[in-house]
Order: C-alpha cells, then sequence, then structure tokens
C-alpha cells in the first residue's frame, strides 16, 4: 500500500516567509501611510543592520544544519529527521527566530514602530499556524525521542 506524501508534512497554516514578507509589506506601506518613527537616528540604523545581519546569520546557520541533517527546510514537505545540533542546540524554532529579528532589524532601519506591530501581529499567526502544527506533527511521527528534544530544549529563546 503506497503511503500519501502529502499527509507527511505538519499541515502549516502559512508558509512562515510568506507571513514574514506581508508583514514586511503592511509595515513598509504603514510607515509610509503614517511614520510612527522611532528616532534615535542614526542609533537606530546601527541597531538596524546589526539585528538584520545577525538574524540572516541565524536563518543561514539553522538552514544549512537541516540540509546537513538530511531534512527538508520546507514545512510543508515531510520531516525526515529531527536536528539537534547547531542552532537547534539552542532554540527549536531558530529559522522563525531569525525571521522575526530580520523584521525588527528592518523596521529598525527604516525607524519604524510598525515592525513591532507587525511582529506582534503577525507572532500568533507564526505561533498557532506553524509552531505548534509542527510540533504535534514532529511528536507523533518521532513520539518519545521529539518529546525528549522538546523538554530539553526551549520552543524560542
Amino acid at each position: 500500500m503506497a503511503t500519501d506524501d502529502k499527509a507527511d508534512n505538519p499541515g502549516v497554516a502559512v508558509f512562515p516567509p510568506l507571513l514574514f514578507l506581508v508583514a514586511l509589506i503592511v509595515m513598509l506601506a504603514l510607515r509610509y501611510v503614517w511614520p510612527l518613527a522611532i528616532g534615535g537616528r542614526p542609533l537606530t540604523i546601527v541597531l538596524g543592520i546589526v539585528l538584520a545581519a545577525l538574524a540572516i546569520a541565524i536563518i543561514a546557520w539553522g538552514r544549512s544544519t537541516m540540509l546537513r541533517g538530511g531534512t527538508n527546510v520546507n514545512p510543508t514537505l515531510p520531516t525526515t529527521a529531527i536536528i539537534t545540533s547547531g542552532p537547534f542546540g539552542f532554540t527549536r524554532n531558530p529559522l522563525y527566530i531569525g525571521l522575526m529579528g530580520l523584521l525588527l532589524g528592518i523596521g529598525l532601519l527604516f525607524d519604524s514602530w510598525w515592525a513591532v506591530v507587525a511582529l506582534v501581529a503577525s507572532f500568533p499567526i507564526l505561533h498557532y499556524g506553524v509552531v505548534l502544527r509542527e510540533e504535534a506533527y514532529l511528536e507523533r511521527k518521532f513520539g518519545e525521542p521529539y518529546r525528549a528534544y522538546q523538554a530539553s530544549v526551549r520552543r524560542y529563546v
């Protein structure tokens, strides 16, 4: 009997990079209409660059760790292994933390409080529509090894 590969995924409600792209576009559109400046330039520019660079590094590290571990990065595809090395030793969701940091870093670069608003608005979608679904899927698929990983590494930070 053939297995249905489409069923072997967490069934995320939204593709995470798309969620953050939409949040970024909304943030920039709102900034154009109503700036809501943070103030403090040039410090916000420096902090924005540092945060965005750190976020990109975390995303790249997490992605390369997943690829080296032999599993899919795309959450719409089956997970083939539990990755516990690299940034996954510190947080179970380094790519999502990286995306959130990138959004905030870009917000600082654009000197806009709208980044915080966009992050607060998109986080429940990420948490309930992606992360909790992924966790339930991984627990169903891997059982006790995943539960042990969950118990030893924080969900976010």
